[in-house]
């Protein structure tokens, strides 16, 4: 259940949901104060590890079902305001509380909640990261990023990614909506590769938009 433990922050993985989705629930090891990432169905054994009103808010990636369809029995159970971007907002079964933009921040005990605004798989997708850790909903996944609906929505895609998700430190841990986790570096190594071998179809990754590139 626990993939990281430091001084910083706990986090907890479920793997439940409609399509083998990801919920996570994010600790602050000082107080014990909590935030859930995305409320996929079936994250029952995370609501054991929240502790009822110790979660202080439910923060969704975006509207798609598979990650909301558990949104009433996580609120049920918590009482928890559910936070979301404005232009999912209508996708979502609950009328979220808070709407949050790009650049926003939400606290949980000593955690600082980041938003980050990444437009593409759905135009309000957002990411969270905690310190070194990003969750990333559909937006990008360990091996490449999320499908979009059209082509201009997929380029939009990349185009958050390498602005908004590229440039993080490469030691950041990736933590997506579906599938295992990874570290950023990783992902930045593979899109390279990739762009090389594609490069008709990929859009490359400025070097300026990078920490470190390849020497």
């Amino acid at each position: 259940m626990s993939l990281f433990y430091d001084k910083e922050v706990r986090v907890f993985r479920s793997l439940c949901g409609s399509d083998n989705n990801n919920a996570y629930l994010v600790v602050c090891p000082q107080t014990k104060e909590s935030v859930f990432i995305d409320a996929p169905i079936g994250a029952g054994q995370l609501l054991k590890e929240a502790g009822g009103p110790l979660v202080r808010a439910v923060l969704i990636t975006h509207g798609h079902w598979d990650h909301v369809d558990g949104l009433e029995d996580i609120i049920s159970a918590t009482g928890a305001p559910v936070a979301a971007h404005s232009v999912d907002a209508a996708d979502i079964p609950v009328a979220p509380d808070i709407l949050v933009g790009d650049g926003d921040t939400i606290r949980a005990g000593t955690m600082e909640v980041k938003v980050l605004h990444t437009p593409g798989h759905t135009q309000g997708s957002v990411c969270y990261l905690v310190g070194r850790h990003l969750f990333s909903g559909d937006t990008l996944f360990a091996g490449g990023v999320g499908k979009s609906p059209t082509v201009e929505e997929l380029e939009q895609t990349y185009k958050s990614v390498a602005e908004k998700l590229y440039t993080l430190p490469d030691n950041t841990f990736l933590l997506p909506g579906h599938g295992p986790h990874s570290m950023m570096g990783v992902e930045k190594r593979e899109y390279r590769l990739l762009v090389a071998r594609y490069p008709d179809l990929l859009p490359p990754i400025p070097d300026a938009l990078l920490p470190n590139p390849p020497g």
